[in-house]
């Protein structure tokens, strides 16, 4: 029997675009992938979306998911969540943290990245130095 994976996608209103909030959750651990859409998208253009660039999506790392039990819930109870999960809520805290530290990580990123090109950079100039010192000195 293989893992059980769960995906859900909310789409929200964030100043000035729509963004797409992409959550799977398998194996006891949990991801968070955000999305951003121009124009409020259609379900249609979402799923097509998905199904186009899943391979592309970068996703939070791997955070503890609290262990959720599988039970039948009854009819009027799952409208009110349905109504509930359909409201405009902020993020929620498990894909707070998981975007915080998706963030977190590309920082620490461009930081070592610019970090070297600034020591190449000033590798570079030092031969250039060095290499007008042994042309002036040879007198050309």
């Amino acid at each position: 029997m293989g893992t059980l994976v769960r995906t859900r996608i909310t789409v929200m209103f964030e100043e000035p675009f729509r963004i797409a909030l992409y959550e799977r959750e398998s194996g006891g651990k949990y991801e968070v992938c955000k999305i951003t859409f121009g124009a409020e998208p259609k379900d249609s253009e979402v799923h097509e979306f998905l199904l186009r660039n899943h391979k592309h999506l970068t996703f939070s790392p791997e955070i503890e998911a609290a262990a959720v039990e599988e039970r039948r819930l009854n009819p009027k109870r799952m409208q009110r969540e349905a109504k509930k999960a359909t409201e405009v809520r902020p993020l929620g805290t498990k894909a707070q943290q998981a975007l915080k530290l998706q963030q977190e990580q590309r920082k620490l990123e461009r930081k070592t990245h610019s970090r070297e090109q600034k020591e190449e950079q000033a590798e570079r100039k030092f031969e250039l130095r060095q290499e007008k010192k042994k042309q002036k000195h040879k007198g050309h």
